[in-house]
């Protein structure tokens, strides 16, 4: 687990003689990109910082602490109190007795430091003041001036001595990563009702209508197929998450729609089920347990449960659902155990009401039974997939315009081509082994058209585009491109920056695009503050995006952020769903 170095502290006394009405000061740094919590916590889970001063024959009041900060952390979905970068702490001296050392000045700093995904086990911090510290700075102290020191400055700078409260270390840090995966399984229940979710709805309702008729028995069957299909894709991604980290690359949530050979893959699968709904070719299985498609919804049986739960995975990935954000952006940051222990938990959310559909059948009962109507439905469903082709495509146009369209293009039509020719070759009840060879030739097809005539010419086109978006400074919509040198120059011109991190493929973005960052109202509410608005572009990958994403402890996109006044050092991450009020309400709680 991540650490934050021990804060940096100085202490000293008001100049002249102590007595009633003088006062101690500490100065605290923390480490950038922490906070600790202020003296005042608005959520029992977190723990207040706390000051503790002992002197010698010196009495104190009351400590004054600083203004906290505002601000919301999305791991708690709530609004919290935080200290950040240096800040200073008063004590006054409430009485002084005729002997007194203030030499022996010892002042221990309780605190719990925190970023924007955890909060660590709370620790301590302690510095003094002797006439053999090293960091001592007096005008007039020697071994002579401990006692009655009158009319000095005494200060002392930091000694690491961090002690760590193990009685509750332990605990905290274990309720802190049951917290996460509990966020990561409310990610992957909400994932269901994301934007995302659309390209692959069709196949969900189809499954579940084909299912109403179904045995009690059979349903938990098939939801047990389509929940390992689920728990099977997201393995697949924690290994390739893990495969990217071992051999020293980035990883992030829906990096997969940054490949184009990915996108493909996803066209010619989606081209060919909407075929097959089409009833252009059937899958079938030589003893019979599949013929056709309206035969009591048993079409493809437990194989089809498992590959819908799959293809559901590959699909509703582009983009972050609110809580998975935060869990995945920590559990990309860890182990490969932690790593696939996550993806589990969030795929065990994903599948939580096929499970519930299997285990309580009754829900079923709002569709009819299975019969001929499916047929007509299943064309319906057909036209909804290649509705999801279009959406690929519109992903294509965005990253290398008509040509790599037009490139695409030649793949759907290969697609229909081959599924045209297996419908012919191998119908149900010929030779199986003719299925089997059509599949292969299919396959064997598709992948030479793609890397011999479409990937490197797809390639060039989309780095291109990409590269000529990166050399222009605004957006087409108005927004500045995001880099770190840009970010440096707002924090010099004391201006509030805004990053939306974003993604052509991601529905999600999209979506808050329209409903929010696109809108008049919201521009104008940002022109007002003025507050610069930054779009950091996380189509194709870029070392600068992937820095940015890793300082918010994201995992993917969106992500947004708020820079008070363009200072890094204060970041303040938003969640996943926005809207004009929280937005200016947090950016003005800033000021």
């Amino acid at each position: 687990m991540n650490s934050m170095p021990p804060p940096d502290m100085q202490m000293q006394y008001s100049a002249g003689a102590l007595k009633d009405g003088g006062k101690l000061t500490v100065w605290v740094t923390i480490p950038e990109k922490w906070h600790v919590n202020a003296n005042e916590v608005t959520d029992e889970f977190l723990k207040p910082s706390s000051i503790v001063v002992k002197a010698e024959g010196i009495e104190f009041g009351d400590v004054v602490w600083p203004k906290p900060i505002k601000e919301y952390n999305e791991a708690l979905e709530l609004e919290i109190l935080t200290f950040r970068g240096e800040f200073k702490i008063e004590i006054p001296v409430k009485s002084v007795a005729d002997k007194y050392d203030s030499l022996e000045t010892e002042t221990t700093f309780h605190y719990q430091a925190c970023d924007n995904s955890i909060c660590l086990a709370p620790a301590s911090k302690t510095i003094s003041l002797s006439g053999n510290a090293a960091g001592v700075k007096s005008s007039n102290v020697n071994s002579s001036a401990k006692k009655n020191d009158s009319e000095n400055e005494v200060t002392a700078s930091t000694s690491d001595n961090e002690n760590l409260e193990t009685s509750d270390a332990g605990a905290t840090a274990s309720a802190g990563i049951i917290a996460l995966l509990f966020f990561a399984f409310l990610g992957g229940i909400i994932l269901n009702l994301m934007p995302c979710v659309l390209p692959v709805l069709s196949l969900k309702l189809f499954s579940l209508i084909k299912q109403a008729g179904e045995s009690r028995g059979r349903l938990l069957a098939l939801g047990g197929a389509t929940t390992a299909g689920i728990l099977a894709s997201f393995w697949a991604l924690a290994a390739v998450v893990a495969a990217v980290k071992a051999g020293g690359g980035s990883a992030g949530w829906g990096m997969q729609f940054q490949s184009a050979g990915f996108i493909a893959f996803m066209v010619v699968i989606l081209t060919a089920f909407a075929m097959s709904f089409f009833g252009v070719f059937e899958v079938w299985l030589p003893w019979g347990a599949t013929t056709k498609m309206d035969e009591a919804g048993h079409k493809a049986g437990f194989a089809g449960a498992f590959f819908t739960g799959a293809l559901l995975v590959l699909l509703s990935t582009p983009c972050s659902a609110p809580f998975l954000g935060t869990a995945m952006g920590f559990a990309f940051a860890q182990t490969t155990p932690v790593l696939f222990l996550f993806f589990t938990t969030a795929g065990l959310g994903l599948a939580l009401p096929y499970m519930l559909v299997s285990a309580f059948p009754k829900i079923l009962k709002v569709f009819p039974k299975p019969g001929p109507w499916m047929v007509k439905l299943q064309k319906v469903m057909g036209v909804l997939l290649l509705a999801s082709v279009v959406w690929l495509l519109w992903i294509v146009n965005e990253q290398a315009g008509t040509a790599g369209v037009g490139m695409f293009s030649i793949i759907v039509v290969a697609s229909v081509a081959c599924s045209v020719l297996l419908g012919k070759f191998a119908p149900p009840g010929v030779a199986f082994g003719r299925e089997v060879a059509g599949f292969g030739l299919s396959i064997v097809v598709l992948v030479s058209i793609w890397f011999a005539a479409i990937a490197p010419e797809y390639e060039r086109a989309a780095s291109e585009k990409f590269n000529a978006r990166m050399q222009e400074q605004m957006t087409a919509d108005g927004w500045y491109r995001y880099s770190p040198a840009l970010i440096e120059e707002f924090a010099k011109a004391n201006r509030t920056v805004f990053i939306d991190a974003t993604a052509d493929w991601c529905l999600t973005c999209k979506t808050n695009e329209a409903a929010v960052l696109n809108r008049d109202e919201f521009r104008r509410a940002m022109d007002s503050l003025n507050v610069a608005l930054v779009k950091a572009d996380w189509t194709r990958e870029t070392p600068e995006v992937n820095a940015l994403l890793k300082s918010m402890h994201k995992s993917g996109v969106p992500a947004y952020a708020i820079y008070p006044a363009g200072d890094v050092s204060r970041q303040i991450v938003l969640p996943e769903l926005l809207t004009t009020s929280a937005i200016v309400e947090k950016i003005t709680s800033q000021k």
